[in-house]
């Protein structure tokens, strides 16, 4: 069947609706002017969200209308600020986005089986369904989870205290898990496996790390950036990962850089010299060991062993001794 088949088309235009939820009757403009936005702050707010301008193509609905409205009367209000409003819809924009290119990797193999089993026609006809059916679900949990992560958000910066100055900067130790060997490792794997390799070690990565009380903050395809408040925890979680991944036979060795120090976080993701110093730790660590820095260490007690490594060079660092940590023995991580 070609791509300008009218069925492949009729489909797509389902499969719009199904998701959008409302016709597309408007243009950019009209959008703005229902809403009750000028042009120009509409077309800030569109490119804020990630999406392409699209001229005086009809390429919207009442909801969109509905979306600026809600913007033009915070604005009018002056609940937030211009600057408030696009930083968050910037943020917005953005998390969607991934969080919906994730979304349909996720569903490719659904949709597969689909196609293949006889229990749909063609990719669009089991991608119609799925949205027809599994959606609305889906929408009420990413709402739910939203609200979850939004009150633990407000809870974590209640705990830094009145007298923190800066609320969005704290001292937390950072980690850095590192996939060893990974770029020999993807040129021999076909994009099947190397996908499949990648979403295993993150998921395994993120289950060790939220377990132990932890934030992932991203991932990075060969690497899992997290955040822990505490040195120890943070410790047991590195020698944690470590020892699981590495019972993972499917699954490469990994090495980890942990760095203690004050960290600012921005729009979801963390800043500040731990995270760069974490990164070099990690990099010239061995498979399956451990390295942190002096603030970390310094932080550590008796259930760790702990060895001065000799001075090498970390970019932007100069020369550093990295302390190689492991579980002393009579102690089991948490």
């Amino acid at each position: 069947m070609s791509p300008s088949d009218p069925h492949r088309a009729e489909l797509r235009d389902t499969l719009a609706r199904l998701i959008l939820r409302h016709e597309l009757t408007l243009t950019s403009t009209e959008v703005s002017d229902k809403g009750g936005l000028d042009q120009a702050t509409g077309l800030r707010l569109w490119r804020a969200l990630g999406f392409p301008e699209t001229g005086d193509s009809i390429a919207y609905g009442e909801p969109d209308v509905d979306a600026v409205a809600a913007v033009a009367q915070a604005l009018k209000t002056g609940i937030l600020d211009e600057s408030t409003i696009m930083r968050m819809t910037r943020a917005l924009g953005a998390t969607m986005s991934r969080l919906a290119d994730w979304q349909v990797s996720a569903l490719v193999d659904q949709i597969e089986h689909d196609v293949e089993g006889g229990k749909s026609e063609t990719r669009l006809d089991a991608a119609a369904h799925l949205a027809r059916v599994a959606a609305p679900g889906f929408e009420q949990l990413m709402v739910y989870a939203w609200r979850r992560h939004l009150a633990a958000a407000a809870a974590r910066i209640e705990a830094l205290g009145a007298v923190d100055a800066e609320l969005l900067s704290t001292t937390m130790t950072v980690g850095f898990a590192d996939l060893s060997r990974f770029t020999s490792l993807s040129n021999a794997l076909d994009d099947d496996s190397l996908g499949a390799l990648v979403e295993n070690f993150e998921n395994r990565c993120t289950d060790i790390v939220t377990a132990h009380g932890g934030r992932v903050i991203k991932t990075l395809g060969d690497a899992v950036l997290f955040v822990t408040n505490d040195p120890r925890e943070a410790t047991r979680t590195s020698i944690d990962l470590v020892k699981q991944i590495n019972m993972r036979t499917e699954l490469p060795n990994i090495r980890v850089g942990l760095a203690t120090g004050s960290v600012i976080n921005r729009l979801g993701d963390v800043y500040g010299p731990p995270v760069n110093l974490a990164a070099r730790l990690s990099h010239v660590a061995r498979s399956n060991r451990v390295l942190v820095d002096s603030a970390t260490a310094e932080a550590l007690g008796d259930e760790f062993d702990m060895r001065t490594l000799p001075p090498r060079p970390l970019r932007g660092f100069g020369n550093l001794s990295p302390i190689t940590v492991s579980e002393r023995r009579g102690f089991r991580s948490r």
